[in-house]
Formats: structure tokens, C-alpha cells, sequence
């Protein structure tokens, strides 16, 4: 009979943050940066303050044009916050 191999056990990998929770993160980053109150935002991109709170915890994935009227009314583009989601040392440079 032939040898058996053992491969090398793989520790368990935290599993990949979800995009909505990442883009949340940032939109929330930002109007805390900003100073400003979760009901002007709301109230500026068209939607309701319980749907931009859920928003920003990762808990609801917004159709495209509602990602770009809330990020709209933070004054950035959609192209913006993908590229300070994904590269958050973006911020950096653009400082």
C-alpha cells in the first residue's frame, strides 16, 4: 500500500468583509468627518434616516442610484468611495 501524504493543515481565514459593510464604514466615516447629523444626509439624498443608518452598518445594499444620491449629498462621487473603500490609504493622498 502506498504512502499516505498529509497536507498541511490550513488555519480557518477570517472570511472576507462583506462589500456593504466596507462601503458603509466609509459614508459613515465621512459624515462623522463632516460633522453632520444622520437626518440632513438623509434628508439631502432623497432617503429615510432609518435607511442611511442601515446603510452605514453594513445592514442594507443599496441599488446604484441610491449609493450615488447618498453619496452626493456627502459631496463625493460613487467612483470616490469605491476607490476610499477599497485603498483607504487613498485618503491619504488626496490630502
Amino acid at each position: 500500500m502506498g504512502e499516505v501524504v498529509r497536507f498541511p493543515s490550513q488555519a480557518p481565514q477570517t472570511p472576507e468583509r462583506l462589500w456593504r459593510e466596507l462601503v458603509g464604514e466609509e459614508l459613515h466615516r465621512e459624515r462623522a468627518a463632516r460633522g453632520e447629523r444622520l437626518k440632513d444626509v438623509a434628508e439631502r439624498a432623497g432617503v429615510s434616516m432609518q435607511y442611511l443608518s442601515e446603510v452605514e452598518r453594513g445592514l442594507k445594499d443599496p441599488s446604484s442610484e441610491r449609493l450615488q444620491a447618498i453619496a452626493g449629498a456627502l459631496d463625493l462621487s460613487v467612483r470616490e468611495l469605491a476607490v476610499r473603500t477599497v485603498r483607504p490609504e487613498a485618503l491619504a493622498l488626496a490630502a
